[in-house]
């Protein structure tokens, strides 16, 4: 599950990082806020996609993420529409990320058991 969460952060992390010249020329957002609020969010994704493996809380930051991400898209109404499809595949990733660990734990009970 973490594995498939790191990639879409990864992913998004250039989608939000992207979204800084669209808020500035298009949204009228100024360019200093801009840069923090999307260029934060977009060091923050690099930052929990590396930390998935290794930390349980960076899973729950990137859910933190995601809704930071849509939250801030209500400034620039295109961008709410690149957060939406990030928090789909976000979402996505955490189902299809937990059906595959179980698929892995079933299979690491059944070795032992053939032996």
């Amino acid at each position: 599950m973490r594995t498939i969460c790191a990639v879409v952060l990864v992913l998004e992390s250039v989608a939000i990082g992207l979204a800084i010249p669209v808020a500035i020329m298009q949204g009228g957002v100024a360019p200093g806020v801009a840069g923090l609020v999307w260029g934060g969010m977009a060091v923050a994704a690099v930052l929990l996609a590396g930390l998935q493996r290794k930390h349980g809380w960076a899973h729950a930051g990137g859910w933190v993420l995601q809704a930071a991400f849509l939250v801030s898209s209500f400034a620039v109404p295109m961008l709410w529409i690149v957060a939406a499809i990030f928090a789909g595949l976000w979402v996505t990733g955490f189902m299809l990320g937990r059906s595959t660990d179980a698929i892995e734990r079933q299979r690491a009970e059944a070795v032992p058991a053939a032996e």
